[in-house]
């Protein structure tokens, strides 16, 4: 539902969408972020599949995601999202996660950059999507998106995975939701199995392409309970993506 200054989507949760305790993964929540914006996209005339035919499309760069808890099987929860801030060629994307009592129960904040698929370059939002976008000059959550994190020197675990068609999207390039479970998958099972995902922070630094092995590296952080992660392929060192992860108990 479009409204002047944001838009709201709600969802109500499938059971492919649970884990074993019933409630909401975290790539699930980021796949509803996602949907919540292509929807936005789409509610002002641009959607994602007819900006592709023009050879553009949008991509992250920066975003974090903290989840206070995870809905439940068939819980109806709501996405609302705005535009907080933009550029000619960037924009910061805010979300807030509502239960079915309208109390919050996430929040997220993402930069996006508008992108030319096949020069692979950044360019100028359209005028007409900036004319049409709900804006809002309000965060829903303070952080410092921008700021570098830097990559793991040494790794307590590190994962390999093999970059294949499926993790690819339609800006031909690996998808954000992607390297989530990449860095989940490097997480201890002890943590795992105990604790869920508060907190994530992310940098998405350079491509990985269909065909590459990457390689999921984790470190121990200082705080208890968190990890620094590094996301980078195997061979070139080149590094994708940084993360921070930060896990309370069920």
């Amino acid at each position: 539902m479009t409204f002047d200054n944001y838009f709201e989507k709600q969802f109500e949760l499938r059971y492919f969408e649970m884990n074993k305790f019933g409630l909401a993964t975290p790539t699930i929540i980021l796949g509803l972020l996602e949907e919540t914006a292509a929807d936005h996209s789409y509610s002002i005339g641009h959607s994602l599949f007819d900006l592709v035919k023009k050879n553009v499309g949008w991509v992250l760069v920066s975003g974090i995601l903290q989840m206070d808890r995870y809905p439940n099987y068939k819980e109806k929860i709501t996405v609302k999202t705005w535009l907080s801030s933009y550029s000619s060629i960037k924009g910061y994307r805010e979300n807030i996660i509502y239960d079915e009592n309208k109390n919050i129960i996430g929040r997220a904040k993402g930069l996006w950059v508008f992108f030319d698929i096949e020069k692979r370059r950044p360019i100028p939002i359209f005028n007409e999507i900036k004319e049409k976008w709900s804006y809002l000059n309000e965060e829903s959550i303070s952080s410092d998106i921008k700021k570098k994190i830097s990559a793991v020197d040494y790794a307590d675990i590190t994962n390999q995975f093999r970059v294949n068609r499926y993790d690819t999207d339609m800006n031909k390039h690996v998808n954000n939701i992607r390297y989530l479970q990449w860095v989940i998958e490097s997480i201890p099972e002890e943590i795992s199995e105990n604790y869920f995902l508060h907190k994530i922070d992310g940098r998405f630094i350079s491509e990985a392409q269909y065909g590459d092995t990457v390689l999921s590296l984790t470190e121990k952080n200082k705080a208890e309970n968190s990890f620094i992660h590094t996301i980078k392929i195997e061979g070139s060192g080149k590094v994708c993506a940084t993360a921070t992860t930060l896990w309370n108990k069920y």
